[in-house]
């Protein structure tokens, strides 16, 4: 997380909003020789507090987790340079706005018997945002496939115990700099340059 308060400006209740919308993190532990980084999606409790997920059994992580383990999921968010040509203000100087939030607590293995239904309330939360798609049903599967699909991998809850947010949207600007900066964005580099756009605009009341 930014060491700049100002910066700090999302709720736990809109962090977790965040979180689930984007549904997709960085699962990082300590390892023996280091971190250890797993890329998984996620789906989240309706309190906020617990996430499931999956992994290969194959994956290092997987190997450490004999009992809970504290672990931090890491879930970005829409991210860009900014030029201080943008601002239109003098002694500026270049940076990245984003956002991220952090998931803390104990990630703990599951017994394989609640892999299925984990999966199904994975895939059906998954698939109401493609609505108005019917939705893909495990059932599709023939038993054979998804019973060696499952055999690959485990079921996972992180226990959340902590909740922190960036939202580094030029907040240590003026306003009409932060307006300034949004409207050039589009012609920038990075990730989602629309969704930060509108996030800076929000947040000024230049706007």
């Amino acid at each position: 997380m930014h060491p700049n308060p100002i910066f700090h400006t999302g709720t736990p209740a809109s962090n977790l909003a965040f979180a689930r919308k984007r549904a997709f993190g960085q699962v990082s532990v300590n390892g023996p020789e280091g971190p250890l980084v797993a890329h998984v999606p996620f789906t989240l409790s309706p309190d906020g507090r617990s996430a499931d997920m999956h992994l290969m059994r194959s994956n290092p992580i997987t190997r450490e987790i004999s009992q809970p383990i504290p672990v931090l999921l890491a879930v970005s968010g829409p991210d860009a340079y900014i030029s201080p040509d943008w601002y239109g203000v003098p002694d500026q100087v270049p940076t990245w706005n984003y956002v991220a939030v952090h998931l803390r607590g104990k990630l703990e293995l599951l017994d394989d018997n609640e892999l299925p239904a984990l999966l199904a309330r994975q895939s059906a939360d998954f698939e109401a945002r493609l609505a108005p798609k019917p939705p893909w049903l495990m059932d599709k599967v023939p038993d054979e496939v998804l019973g060696r699909f499952m055999r690959m991998i485990v079921p996972l809850r992180l226990h959340i115990s902590d909740i922190q947010g960036t939202w580094k949207l030029s907040q240590n600007k003026p306003d009409v700099a932060i307006i300034e900066a949004a409207d050039q964005l589009e012609a920038g580099f990075g990730h989602e340059l629309g969704e930060l756009a509108a996030l800076m605009r929000a947040i000024s009341p230049a706007k």
